[in-house]
């Protein structure tokens, strides 16, 4: 492209050349050979000529760089075309799960998209060529941006991409289907695996600031164009260093962000002179930063960031909990059956039947499915999402502890060493990283939960509309479906009261015929030992053992039922209150605070009272002088009772055994049978004795009658 004034050189140069020739030059022409001059033409006299045909070799090389520059990026978007539309659609449709599609082409649909755009106003220059330098110049600037961020993301995952290939050439079966997917798609190409395409777009954008040099060495510094073209080889330049640098970044940050899962053992095999020396000295800055000995590096950029972060984190976290649970509950409750159970009932237990066995079947098996396949499936994936930067933030701290401590030898000493400088920019590419990629990462994962939860909220309406649907189809077959709502809830009411009053009535009657309870007398040994808990603890503190209690864990005590202890603290040592200390007559330890119940003594309707008291000389210590004797308080109490009651009916199959009836009362005479198995017990029941398996009897205290009686303090003999 030539300024005006060298066109105007151009043309006077060109008039010179035909010029006729003048008489004298004439007669020079017909003389001899010997008397012509050197120099014929007179064009050839100034210097005007060589630089004419100079200027041509420029413009022409101009021209052809151009023409290279879009020429080449339309050969570039066919061949992503290619690759999009052909090789990886093909690829899809064979639907082999174990090739990485994602892997491989990474964002090479974005990239597609602005190279097509940018080849688009590339073309449209053409036809405006006095000013297509200039107008080139501009698109680059115009597409720096979008450039970087398509290209810096694809080439940071090209390295997976080839590691992603070479494992598939391991695999003859794989590289059997992409070189079946190559030779239909593209035989013209000749390439044998996908390689070939996959570097196209890494070469592309590293061949932009080449052409451009090519396109600025054919242009005059003089040209209009060309501190425009510089500008743009510049820009071209500088995306290739950003990318190199996020590149970089992206390096440190996987190394960085990775989970291991490692044993005791294997962590203490990393251990080392080094290792030790690093995490003490970071361990120390740590307190200081605590102590306030030396402020903290505030970034608050970053801070804000990681808040946010470390808030959403918590709340996927508390709601993968949530909805676990969710789906546990949901699955135990689909296998409690109640409409299966043959009741026999009349009325709307038919129609209730038929719903629960259709929610059962259907609604709420398909709604579980949903569930886990729409919600829970999709949290587990962010949740492991969140762990890679969770664990960069992590190394971040790491690594501005080791910065501090290197900068601040730095300002003592004046320099580092290569090492110390190395870790200075691992903190510097990890610390830019995530102030870079932080927003855009939260952005994108809060926009990930909301589709969650409008998921669950989805299904949970969805669900509420099914049941609602069947619910009315069957409520329309009862009598009372279109009973007013105020009419309906009065004879619900009336129908409640009715039904409890037969029901009180019931528990009367059955309270008269229901003979006496049965005392079943503790053994003496029994009688001190509960009568040694009172002494010691006190009435109220008594409980019995519902069931037999296995000691599984240490201090834990073994138990057999209806035993008496003595409650000690409702909680253990680590604040659990479902597992209780007991004192169980000399053994003392935990029990499950569920097989407890409390236990009131009951004075006998017989008059026979027993005066118990501890041994007083157990009690009694030896000194060398006695002091008066107060008398000890004599307690007037009565056998603990209980009443033993058959838990379901047996029926006698010998002679030596006995029939009874669930809720009959009995006696117990011998725990056992006479082998000693206490899998048999020896009863008196309506004036008949024979055993009958211990695990049908059950032991219930009887209602309190009387109570306590007050200690009878006998008062001292008063002396004169």
């Amino acid at each position: 492209m030539h300024k005006p004034a060298e066109m105007t050189r151009l043309k006077n140069c060109s008039k010179l050349s035909s010029l006729p020739l003048s008489e004298p030059a004439a007669d020079m022409a017909s003389s001899s050979p010997d008397e012509r001059p050197a120099k014929e033409t007179p064009g050839a006299e100034c210097p005007i000529y060589e630089e004419i045909i100079s200027l041509d070799r420029v413009e022409q090389n101009q021209r052809l760089a151009v023409e290279e520059l879009i020429n080449t990026e339309a050969s570039y978007v066919h061949t992503l075309e290619l690759c999009v539309c052909d090789i990886r659609a093909h690829l899809r449709q064979k639907q082999l799960p174990d090739i990485d599609l994602e892997g491989l082409f990474s964002n090479i649909d974005d990239v597609l998209c602005v190279s097509k755009r940018f080849l688009k106003g590339l073309e449209a220059t053409v036809s405006q060529e006095p000013e297509q330098l200039l107008l080139i110049s501009a698109l680059f600037q115009e597409f720096k941006e979008e450039m970087e961020s398509v290209y810096k993301v694809y080439c940071a995952c090209y390295e997976q991409a080839l590691l992603l290939v070479e494992s598939y050439k391991k695999d003859p079966r794989l590289q059997q289907e992409i070189v079946e997917t190559l030779n239909t798609t593209v035989p013209h190409t000749g390439a044998s695996d996908l390689s070939f395409f996959l570097v196209m777009p890494v070469q592309r954008v590293t061949k932009y600031p080449l052409l451009l040099q090519k396109i600025l060495e054919n242009t005059s510094a003089r040209d209009n164009a060309y501190s425009a073209l510089q500008s743009a080889a510049s820009a071209m330049l500088e995306i290739n260093a950003n990318i190199n640098e996020y590149k970089r970044r992206k390096e440190v940050a996987t190394k960085y962000s990775k989970v291991e899962h490692l044993t005791l053992r294997e962590r203490l095999g990393r251990l080392n002179k080094h290792s030790i020396a690093k995490k003490t000295t970071r361990l120390s800055r740590l307190f200081m930063h605590e102590a306030g000995i030396v402020p903290k590096t505030e970034d608050k950029e970053f801070d804000h960031l990681e808040e946010k972060f470390q808030f959403l984190e918590s709340g996927v976290t508390e709601l993968k909990e949530n909805v676990t649970s969710y789906l546990n509950n949901l699955q135990v409750f689909l296998l409690s059956k109640p409409q299966e159970c043959e009741l026999e009932m009349e009325g709307a237990a038919q129609q209730y039947r038929r719903l629960a066995g259709t929610l059962h079947r259907t609604i709420f098996p398909e709604f579980r499915r949903r569930l886990d396949r729409l919600v829970y499936q999709p949290l587990c994936s962010l949740s492991e999402t969140l762990k890679g930067p969770q664990q960069l933030i992590r190394k971040r701290l790491d690594k501005l502890l080791d910065y501090e401590e290197i900068e601040e030898k730095k300002s003592e000493t004046g320099n580092v060493t290569y090492d110390e400088e190395a870790t200075m920019n691992t903190y510097l590419a990890i610390n830019t990283l995530l102030v870079s990629e932080l927003p855009t990462f939260n952005q994108v994962a809060m926009q990930w939960l909301g589709q969650i939860l409008r998921s669950l909220v989805a299904l949970q309406r969805d669900l509420a509309k099914q049941v609602l649907q069947e619910a009315e189809i069957e409520l329309a077959q009862l009598p009372h479906s279109h009973v007013p709502l105020p009419t309906f809830w009065k004879m619900v009411k009336d129908t409640l009261s009715q039904s409890g009053a037969q029901l009180n009535s019931f528990c009367q009657k059955f309270e008269t015929v229901m003979p006496s309870p049965v005392v079943q007398p503790l053994s003496p040994a029994e009688e001190r030992r509960v009568l040694s808990l009172v002494n010691k603890h006190g009435p109220e503190k008594l409980y019995q053992v519902t069931s037999n209690i296995s000691g599984s864990r240490d201090l834990d005590l073994t138990l057999q039922r209806g035993q008496i202890v003595a409650l000690l603290h409702e909680m253990d040592t680590k604040g659990n209150t479902n597992r209780w200390l007991v004192d169980a007559g000399g053994h003392r330890g935990y029990v499950l605070a569920g097989k407890l119940q409390p236990y009131h003594l009951v004075q006998s309707q017989k008059p026979r009272m027993q005066m118990l008291a501890p041994d007083a000389g157990a009690e009694r210590r030896r000194h060398s002088y006695t002091l008066p004797e107060t008398p000890k308080p004599q307690v007037l109490i009565t056998p603990p009772a209980f009443q033993v009651v058959a838990g379901y009916a047996f029926t006698a199959r010998s002679p030596h055994e006995v029939s009874l009836q669930a809720g009959q009362p009995l006696t117990v005479l011998e725990p056992h049978d006479k082998k000693g198995s206490k899998e048999w017990s020896l009863v008196e029941v309506n004036g008949q004795r024979g055993y009958v398996p211990s695990s049908y009897l059950m032991m219930v205290p009887t209602q309190e009658v009387g109570g306590w009686s007050l200690p009878a303090w006998s008062l001292p003999t008063q002396q004169t």
